[in-house]
């Protein structure tokens, strides 16, 4: 960028991606600043921050709205699921506004591209749809209204099969069944996603207060099934501008935490078949702005499955890979209006270990990968080495019972990164 333009990272949750993501973006030119959870988040941490505003859990539009009349920005960036779907709750408020929202709306499908694309992408049936339509390979995929849709789904499908509920990341709304029965538990588990109890244990224990406006508005997640492809997972991320595809890459993901959760460790490749999916899908939504697609590379004819989209940034977008795959670079350049500068990529190894998630992968993965630690902000790598939920005396009571009682699952309360001593372990 030739002069710094405003930029706004919305993020409800607490994950690494958008402190990369703010780090990348200020190196680009940008004058980044947050609206984002009040504390313990790694976007705080970043020594480049303009300004940090808090994100009401109750008033999220509010929210939203106030930081965006400060900052100005020339686009908002979502991080997570749910700021995806408040920016599109908020355009529609805008709208009917009037005159008064003409600058909030305006803002938003700078953002993220043509307002009739929001319904599509914030729902997994309506996407894999449209991928279909546009001639990709989709996994075969049901909505589930009801349990009873189950027993279509039987008569038609196969097992085991995978259920997911809208409106949830990081493979947090992903069940895998084995058969009916268990396919039923998980329709009803997803489908009660903010009863009571869960709402509260997420707010007490991993204090995450956001689930309290959907379980206050009695909100139900619809949920899809979907087929058990075979294969190796995959993902690209890009970035675009009313439909045109700037910048992205591809990888194939290497090690995970487990079978529903998050790469830690991937390949970069060329992908072919991915790119083209993200291209196709761009282009018929008229999206701007980053967001990812998964797929299952499928076992002996190694063709591409799409399976679901991320419609936000994703924790590729930071990574500056050199021509085509610099997304930051590409985005900053469309939004300055400036040529695309060649920016020199950060490795040369085309295996990535995400940081911190990768202090989870087998110690092989980590020698032989570029491991994406953010070594020139000092102050963010101690925050995501040992995050402030890990710090909270509640969890630190709960890991110790765990340690006390034998079991190893020693974050299934925090959900977060890696305890310190470990990630310290792995990373050296």
């Amino acid at each position: 960028m030739t002069s710094a333009l405003p930029l706004l990272l919305a993020d409800t949750s607490r994950w690494p991606g958008a402190a990369r993501l703010a780090v990348a973006l200020s190196k680009a030119g940008g004058e980044v600043s947050a609206v984002c959870p009040a504390r313990g988040h790694p976007v705080l941490k970043v020594s480049s921050l303009r300004q940090a505003f808090v994100y009401s859990p109750l008033r999220p539009l509010q929210s939203l709205a106030a930081a965006m009349e400060s900052v100005r920005p020339v686009v908002v960036i979502p991080c997570d699921d749910r700021a995806v779907q408040h920016l599109h709750e908020l355009y529609a408020l805008a709208r009917r506004q009037g005159p008064a929202g003409r600058n909030v709306a305006e803002t938003i499908e700078r953002s993220l591209g043509a307002p009739e694309s929001y319904p599509i992408v914030s729902g997994r049936y309506k996407l894999l749809k449209v991928g279909h339509q546009e001639g990709l390979r989709v996994a075969a995929t049901q909505s589930l209204q009801t349990v009873d849709d189950l027993a279509q789904w039987q008569a038609n499908g196969t097992f085991p099969c995978v259920l997911k509920a809208d409106g949830t990341g990081g493979g947090y709304g992903i069940r895998i069944a084995q058969d009916l029965g268990q396919a039923r538990r998980c329709f009803f588990d997803l489908t009660r996603l903010f009863r009571t109890t869960r709402v509260f244990k997420r707010l007490i224990v991993n204090r995450d207060p956001f689930w309290l406006r959907p379980w206050w508005n009695r909100s139900r997640p619809a949920v899809v099934v979907q087929s058990y492809i075979h294969g190796q997972p995959a993902n690209c991320a890009v970035v675009c501008r009313e439909g045109r595809v700037l910048a992205g890459t591809a990888v194939e993901v290497a090690c995970t935490g487990g079978p529903t959760e998050p790469a830690t460790v991937v390949r970069v490749v060329d992908g072919p078949e991915m790119m083209l999916a993200a291209e196709r899908i761009a282009r018929r939504l008229r999206l701007s702005g980053f967001f990812g697609l998964d797929f299952i590379i499928k076992e002996k004819t190694r063709a591409a499955y799409l399976i679901e989209m991320n419609p936000r940034s994703t924790p590729l977008c930071h990574l500056r890979l050199g021509k085509c795959r610099d997304m930051v670079g590409a985005w900053s350049a469309e939004l300055s209006d400036q040529p695309v500068r060649d920016t020199p990529a950060v490795t040369q190894n085309d295996m990535i270990a995400y940081f911190p998630s990768a202090c989870h992968a087998k110690t092989e993965w980590l020698q032989s990968s570029f491991q994406d630690i953010p070594s020139e902000e000092p102050e963010l790598v101690k925050e995501l080495l040992n995050p402030w939920l890990d710090r909270t005396l509640l969890v630190r009571l709960l890991n110790y019972v765990y340690r006390w009682t034998g079991k190893s699952e020693q974050c299934s309360f925090a959900e977060a990164a890696p305890p310190a001593a470990a990630a310290r372990q792995k990373t050296g």
